[in-house]
């Protein structure tokens, strides 16, 4: 997610932390200041000029002229006074519009179909749609949802202040799909297309790492997680310290196409026995179809024990403390989460595991689209 400190060029990765908290170097500190004042308008609701000036250690001076400008742009208003104040000059509350403007969010993690919405700032969603994929790849995918998202933002009521877009792949910071072989996109352009198109800036990344923004912003997640995402492939978004993870080439967390299975199937990759091929959606529902509901749940805790095979080292390196599952909970939340938290247990040491959660992801199906709309909120507004 690009905060205002990276989209000023001076953090990424570890470094490049996912919510403001201090001022910055001159340089940056306009961009950077607006986002303190939005960031705390919208974690903690209507505040008085005075209180912004003390929560974010900025001079009154750079308060008052942050919410003028901040008013005229339509994000603030002035709220009245405080209720119940008595003693002294009462002081005007000041809130973010968090009703004026929408967000559109389109989800592209599961197989068969994309699935969209419009969401107001504070993440709920208005309007849903979903569409069938009906197989289609590469440029044909791109067309369909060039129309899905137009039909989207038709169906809001108020000004769409942008388009997020969480994606299966490699994805770098600007949007650029360097590899999604269940898409059939190699090096495409995807956010400068679709801005293109829409007229409307569109944000994209990888659909595990926007899950883990949409549990960190509206989920309530820790700043120590990881986000496995599980559908028509296997992804997984890292979050440490609060800061979100993005590796040398963008590609961190990218653990579906892992070999974990030596005399396994053939990936979309190319290669054999990925994670993906074990985990994904049509991997279990393979897995389960037919058997009796023993069986099923064998079946399904050998690939929850694949998973924390897989994951034993990442939580251990990273001495992450928690560990979250987004995709069907019937597949999911049962023996293949327990194998897999058990798995990770036996695979680290007690400093590591004593306290680690494995659950399903609070934000469940919507997890995806919820961090889209963060994508949005972090790029346009520098809050996340």
């Amino acid at each position: 997610m690009a905060t205002a400190t990276e989209r000023n060029g001076t953090g990424r990765g570890l470094g490049a932390r996912l919510r403001a908290t201090s001022k910055v170097l001159p340089e940056h500190a306009r961009a950077h200041n607006r986002s303190l004042v939005l960031q705390h308008l919208f974690h903690e609701g209507p505040t008085s000029r005075a209180d912004l000036a003390r929560a974010t250690s900025l001079t009154r001076v750079t308060i008052s002229d942050l919410v003028s400008v901040l008013i005229t742009e339509g994000l603030v208003e002035e709220l009245g006074t405080r209720p119940g104040q008595r003693v002294g000059k009462p002081a005007i509350l000041v809130g973010l519009r968090t009703d004026a403007y929408q967000i559109v969010a389109v989800d592209l993690t599961e197989h068969g179909h994309m699935r969209g919405a419009v969401l107001s700032l504070t993440g709920e969603i208005m309007v849903r749609r979903q569409l069938d994929i009906d197989g289609r790849t590469s440029d044909e995918l791109v067309d369909l949802l060039t129309r899905f998202v137009r039909r989207l933002v038709a169906a809001a009521v108020h000004p769409v202040i942008g388009v997020g877009v969480g994606s299966p792949g490699i994805i770098t910071l600007d949007g650029r799909v360097v590899e999604a072989p269940n898409r059939g996109w190699y090096d495409v352009p995807l956010a400068e297309v679709l801005a293109e198109r829409l007229g409307l800036p569109v944000h994209v990344a990888n659909d595990a790492n926007t899950a883990a923004l949409g549990e960190f912003t509206y989920g309530g997640a820790t700043g120590s997680m990881l986000v496995v995402t599980v559908g028509a492939g296997v992804g997984a978004g890292v979050v440490v310290d609060g800061v979100r993870v993005h590796g040398q080439r963008d590609a961190a967390g990218e653990i579906g196409h892992v070999t974990v299975v030596d005399d396994g199937d053939v990936c979309a990759c190319g290669r054999v026995g990925c994670l993906e091929t074990v985990l994904s959606v049509p991997a279990l529902r393979s897995a389960v179809e037919g058997k009796s509901p023993e069986d099923s749940d064998a079946a399904l805790a050998s690939a929850g024990r694949v998973l924390g095979v897989t994951l034993a080292p990442v939580v251990s390196a990273l001495n992450l403390t928690e560990v979250l599952l987004s995709g069907p909970r019937d597949l999911l939340d049962g023996p293949l989460r327990e194998a897999a938290l058990d798995t990770i247990r036996q695979r680290t040491m007690p400093a590591i595991n004593t306290g680690l959660q494995l659950r399903m992801a609070a934000l469940d199906e919507d997890v995806v689209l919820a961090g889209a709309a963060v994508l949005v909120l972090s790029a346009q507004l520098g809050v996340s």
